[in-house]
């Protein structure tokens, strides 16, 4: 079982020294990622489903990665994750590509279609097709990454004539989807080395791998994809009890929430290698 933290960007972590100070000691710990979640803006007042108040900083995710990177040498730096469909594809090619130069090639890119409506109204992005906008923006980006003369046209993006340097140094960069409905099923199935569900309990997370299962009965993988990985944030704080139903769920991360105290991560950081100590 692999260890991560999660919200290295967001509420206490979004402080310069919370950040690096999050880093630091979860590589130290031997924890292999550090990750960082997405809103743009939240709707103000707070409306269901958005899980945060709108007054709760969280810095943006690839810049906070970046100043992650700075810091650390090993561990590895995942989005968990960028709402895709509210980016620009072209530009967020040329940021993950940066960001995995400057850190030695240590991106795993974690994308989601999003479900806040007000956060792609104020940003100007396509609530009602998201998924297919996801779809497009993926293939997009692998052509801006991998191709050696980039070009797309799509319903939603389209380029030609244009190239991108430097490349990743990740060839191809590891993609994680997240969500927990049968398009993100599919989409991990089709698409990526990993999927991530946050804030599930062991059953729930068991379900999810079951519509995986079930999604991989319907879906092509290539086979350079590899097994899919799964990670999860639980739901409450971590236990020996809690990461054996996890692993039996056939959850290969747990990716921790340290909680707002004074010690900074150290608590999170402790239960996570005691917990999963016991496996």
């Amino acid at each position: 079982m692999q260890l991560g933290l999660a919200h290295v960007n967001m509420g206490w972590m979004s402080r310069p020294e919370a950040v690096a100070e999050a880093a630091r000691e979860a590589e130290a710990a031997g924890f292999d990622t550090v990750w960082a979640g997405e809103h743009v803006v939240l709707p103000d007042p707070q409306v269901p489903p958005s899980p945060m108040a709108p007054q709760d900083p969280a810095l943006d995710s690839l810049m906070a990665l970046t100043w992650a990177a700075a810091n650390t040498s090993a561990i590895r730096l995942a989005t968990g994750i960028v709402i895709l469909p509210q980016r620009n594809p072209v530009v967020l090619a040329k940021q993950v590509a940066t960001l995995d130069v400057l850190s030695g090639g240590r991106v795993t890119l974690g994308v989601g279609a999003g479900y806040l409506e007000p956060e792609f109204r104020a940003v100007g992005a396509n609530f009602a097709e998201r998924g297919a906008v996801t779809d497009e923006y993926l293939d997009a980006m692998a052509a801006l990454w991998y191709s050696e003369h980039p070009a797309y046209a799509g319903r939603f993006v389209s380029f030609s004539g244009v190239d991108a340097y430097p490349r990743p140094v990740q060839q191809p960069i590891p993609l994680v989807v997240g969500g927990h409905s049968a398009p993100a099923y599919r989409r991990a199935v089709a698409r990526a080395h990993g999927w991530y569900g946050y804030g599930l309990t062991p059953e729930q997370a068991a379900a999810s791998v079951t519509g995986l299962r079930g999604a991989s009965g319907r879906t092509e993988r290539a086979a350079g994809l590899g097994e899919l990985e799964i990670s999860v944030t639980p739901r409450g704080r971590i236990t020996p009890e809690l990461a054996a139903g996890f692993a039996a769920a056939g959850v290969h991360r747990l990716v921790l929430v340290a909680s707002p105290r004074a010690d900074g991560p150290h608590r999170a950081i402790e239960a996570g290698l005691a917990a999963v100590a016991s496996l």
